[in-house]
């Protein structure tokens, strides 16, 4: 399937890994110009490396802090001025402690509001002018799937991230037929770096995997590269009537409650 993303230029926060890192190679594999930017060098700097090996559009890594929304709004304009657009943008950072929502005190609930549900909306403002001008844009907004169903021990996470939701079905009405939809990326447990972390701390990480597939009907955890299919997919021109959207990726296990 022809998805019309050659030549397209997307940003992907929190790129260097994970969830992020797997979007940005389904982009560049599908020809798109790919800037990441992520706060570990190092990572960030492997991670441009494999990119620029695999994919078929051009890699740009910028070290950044998403936290920093004057960093954030510079990095926009670099990637600006060096590969053109951005006509996609990925919002993905780090989820808060988990805990149950008792166990935190408002600092906490500021922090996590500062953490995961401002530099996502601070990134969208940032690049919503340079889409509006291209009159096509593609916003993604990788949250989890608290923001569908809550969950007792990830309170810091529903609440931070359920205010990116509402965020987002703002941004759908007020773009309206601009070219410009805005959508909402909502993955169960996947295998990325933190979770293998969450599943192993007991030592078996085979165990821990199979413990967290135990409430999901395909049971099993979900791989990155099947959370990036549907990313990039609505991150495509073929994806032009899709807005406004909750999409989860969990293998149905919001099915099971």
């Amino acid at each position: 399937m022809e998805l019309g993303l050659a030549n397209k230029v997307a940003l992907v926060a929190g790129g260097s890994s994970g969830l992020g890192l797997a979007v940005a190679e389904e982009l560049v594999k599908e020809g798109a110009h790919v800037a990441i930017a992520a706060r570990d060098p190092e990572r960030l700097a492997r991670a441009e490396r494999m990119l620029t090996a695999v994919g078929r559009g051009r890699v740009l890594a910028s070290p950044m802090d998403v936290r920093d929304g004057a960093a954030m709004r510079r990095w926009v304009e670099l990637v600006s001025g060096k590969l053109g657009g951005p006509h996609i943008v990925v919002t993905n950072s780090g989820g808060p402690p988990p805990g149950p929502a008792t166990g935190f005190d408002v600092d906490d609930y500021r922090d996590a509001t500062n953490a995961v549900l401002l530099p996502p909306i601070g990134l969208a403002l940032a690049a919503l002018p340079y889409m509006k001008r291209a009159g096509w844009g593609r916003l993604l907004f990788i949250t989890s799937e608290t923001v569908v169903r809550p969950v007792a021990r990830f309170a810091l996470s529903g609440f931070a991230r359920s205010g990116i939701v509402a965020f987002a079905q703002a941004l759908v009405q007020e773009l309206g037929d601009s070219g410009i939809t805005v959508n909402v990326l909502a993955p169960g447990y996947t295998r990325t770096p933190p979770v293998e972390r969450t599943a192993g701390a007991s030592g078996d990480l085979d165990a821990g995997l199979r413990a967290m597939a135990a409430h999901i009907p395909m049971k099993r955890v979900g791989r990155a590269d099947e959370f990036a299919a549907a990313a990039v997919f609505l991150a495509s021109e073929r994806a032009s009537f899709i807005t406004g959207t909750v999409q989860l990726v969990d293998g149905g296990a919001s099915v099971m409650g």
